[in-house]
């Protein structure tokens, strides 16, 4: 059988990136944390955690790490449903639940939805940001168990539920757009105008780019990983970049930012899947996210 103490003690390594933290949240000492990862790996035969700073989990250990969560979700249902089972002398142990969403939605609406579960849940949550078009990954490797992703296609063992879009506007600070673009917006002016890219992923300014003039242009770019430093790099005249109408319309509306097309936003359809183990056990997540997206999102 399984050692559930050594299972816990690598758990709680990897939550926290410390055996000396390990040890603090399970209220033993750093030296039994170290003895009961070294003797469950000894026992597997594998290397489970990278020792570092922070200590994290090598892919076998995150399988093993998601096994003992979901184990602790299983005993949590059984505590609320058989009470005198409960440890008496110590709290149940919180569950984490772990989410994947992009930064995007994560500055618009999804924090909103977050933030209502919270309120109704002692579940504790620990979210990853990647690109839309690349949280599906994290759910099809099982590091989540549920994510916020741009993918029509259904990820196996999960549930799909469409969200609406999130709409983005091609702005820049009427300045940049006077410098770079006093002759209209062509391939030509966008491969001088330094544009805006979040990371690698971002592919939202080649989208727009495709849906407006239909052809692919190659442009000059900043790299800034940040929802709400993009918009203000906007404003402060940087470059030009595609920033959620949610964020940029308050400096349309001031006109710090203009529509390098007006009336021309890209949508990017987002949807909600969620592991079929969990789905059930996670229904008021569920809920709260779609009602927060249908008043958040467009259609």
């Amino acid at each position: 059988m399984l050692d559930y103490s050594a299972l816990r003690a690598l758990a709680a390594v990897v939550q926290t990136g410390s055996f000396e933290k390990a040890a603090g949240t399970l209220n033993v000492t750093p030296s039994a944390v170290s003895q009961r990862v070294k003797n469950l790996e000894e026992r597997m035969g594998i290397a489970l955690i990278v020792r570092g700073n922070p200590c994290v989990a090598t892919e076998q250990g995150q399988r093993v790490c998601r096994h003992v969560e979901n184990v602790g979700l299983l005993e949590r249902d059984l505590y609320e449903h058989i009470p005198s089972l409960a440890p008496s002398t110590q709290l149940i142990e919180r569950v984490t639940i772990h989410l994947a969403t992009n930064a995007d939605s994560l500055g618009t609406w999804f924090l909103e939805a977050l933030s209502a579960f919270a309120k109704s849940s002692s579940c504790l949550l620990d979210v990853v940001i990647d690109d839309e078009g690349h949280t599906a990954d994290w759910l099809e490797r099982g590091r989540v168990i549920a994510a916020v992703t741009d993918s029509e296609r259904v990820v196996a063992g999960c549930r799909r539920t469409a969200l609406g879009s999130l709409r983005y506007r091609a702005t820049a600070s009427p300045e940049f757009v006077e410098r770079y673009f006093s002759g209209g917006i062509s391939g030509e002016a966008l491969r001088t105008a330094p544009a805006m890219t979040f990371n690698q992923k971002d592919k939202l300014q080649a989208r727009w780019i495709a849906q407006t003039l239909g052809e692919e242009v190659i442009c000059p770019t900043h790299f800034l990983p940040s929802t709400h430093a993009f918009v203000d790099a906007s404003v402060g005249g940087i470059g030009w970049g595609m920033n959620p109408e949610y964020l940029a319309r308050p400096h349309l509306q001031k006109g710090t930012l203009v529509e390098l097309i007006p009336d021309n936003p890209l949508d990017i359809p987002l949807f909600w899947q969620i592991n079929r183990l969990a789905a059930d056990r996670f229904a008021t997540l569920t809920d709260i996210v779609i009602a927060v997206a249908n008043q958040r999102l467009d259609d």
